[in-house]
């Protein structure tokens, strides 16, 4: 098919979506517009601190910024998350405790947490080895299995349920934060005390409201993704009810000191800005997926979302249908970032997944996956998980290099 023809039809189908997508943008803006006025910030509070880092006024108020932005009680935002599976680790170890029960609620949760949870042989330091169990509900065709949840609710012990906002490597739909909030609302009608934590990688900005506006008690997330705004250099926050910040603070750094120190060296400014241009960039990512979707339906592969459905994350995946066509779709990525775009991708070994992976992404921030790139399993059925985009322009750019490399 010749790119340009496919290129021009693409863009016509996305129009409407992207209309619809800069109203999101334009009221999350101006939500964090909001935080950033509320909390009076200057640029004092971009100096940092070291040592032990008491009394970082940027630190706090910073916290104080990302909960009314992701409309939450309370945030812990810290340069000392290495990565949201390290952010998700330390909200599990804080706020469950030995002879409690996470309940999995949207399957298997992504496969990084296999040995946090304790899954499978290798579980030394995971929660079953401090006597946490752990049980797992699959979703229903559509959503979550209401009958199922109902009766997995019944077992002694449930202390934690666990959504995934993101399909992850799996081949089914995101959720929207209305369905979490309406499944919190479910959880919590049963067992009050119990609770909802959300796996919120990927999806934030994406809607006009996030879990916690709708009744999530805990949100967890990677600066390097979509709130960091591709500024950010590394990081990760925690958002939710205050008692249950306090206790992930705690486990962060230790009892008795909690969020009261951690240095921030130099990176506040970046944290801030990032937090400040995060709508705008969740935006340029949602066109890159929407416009990726339009090309490839034109090649005859499953896109899902569609190009003109609704998105709740910026996660954006294509059934290639071969181990060629996968390994040609990430290399065409690849050779389209303004970073290693000389380099070739290949599929290796990377722990915690249980298939060869390939991955692309010439980024900026290693690993940004706010930044264009393009990770998938090597087994059926050989579908990339698209992301990002710091450029709707850039993106669109990559993504016709991706068209002709499959293409070939």
């Amino acid at each position: 098919m010749d790119i340009k023809t496919a290129d021009a039809r693409a863009m016509e189908r996305i129009a409407p979506a992207v209309k619809a997508a800069e109203e999101i943008a334009f009221y999350t803006t101006e939500r964090v517009m909001d935080a950033f006025r509320a909390e009076r910030v200057s640029e004092t509070h971009f100096c940092g601190s070291t040592g032990y880092g008491y009394g970082d006024r940027g630190r706090d108020t910073l916290d104080k910024v990302f909960a009314r932005a992701m409309e939450a009680e309370d945030c812990l935002v810290r340069p000392q998350f290495i990565s949201g599976t390290h952010a998700l680790t330390v909200a599990l170890f804080g706020v469950l405790r030995p002879g409690d029960l996470m309940l999995a609620a949207t399957g298997k949760p992504y496969d990084t947490l296999d040995e946090v949870i304790g899954l499978g042989p290798a579980a030394d330091g995971s929660l079953r080895d401090f006597g946490i169990g752990y049980r797992q509900l699959e979703l229903a065709e559509g959503g979550i299995d209401y009958a199922g949840l109902e009766q997995a609710l019944k077992e002694p012990g449930i202390r934690l349920v666990f959504f995934q906002k993101s399909k992850g490597y799996q081949n089914r739909p995101t959720l929207s934060s209305r369905q979490i909030g309406e499944a919190a609302e479910f959880v919590h009608k049963r067992l009050p005390d119990a609770i909802v934590m959300v796996d919120n990688c990927y999806g934030e900005f994406c809607e006009k409201h996030e879990p916690t506006y709708y009744g999530a008690d805990l949100m967890v997330g990677s600066l390097i993704k979509n709130p960091g705004g591709g500024i950010a250099p590394t990081g990760g926050y925690i958002a939710g009810k205050a008692a249950l910040i306090e206790r992930c603070a705690c486990r962060l750094t230790s009892p008795g000191i909690g969020r009261e120190s951690g240095c921030t060296l130099h990176v506040l400014r970046e944290f801030y800005q990032g937090l400040f241009l995060a709508p705008h960039t969740v935006l340029q990512a949602k066109k890159t997926a929407m416009y990726a979707a339009a090309m490839f339906e034109q090649a005859g592969c499953a896109v899902d979302p569609a190009a003109d459905a609704p998105r709740y994350d910026i996660i954006q995946a294509i059934s290639l249908g071969s181990p060629e066509k996968l390994l040609g779709f990430c290399k065409g990525i690849q050779s389209g970032s303004p970073v290693d775009s000389f380099v070739t991708p290949e599929a290796w070994d990377m722990p915690g997944y249980d298939a060869p992976v390939v991955m692309a992404a010439g980024a900026f921030v290693m690993g940004a996956s706010i930044e264009l790139s393009a990770d998938g399993p090597m087994k059926p059925p050989y579908t990339a998980f698209m992301q990002g985009g710091l450029t709707f322009e850039s993106g669109r750019l990559g993504i016709m290099k991706a068209f002709a490399a499959m293409n070939q």
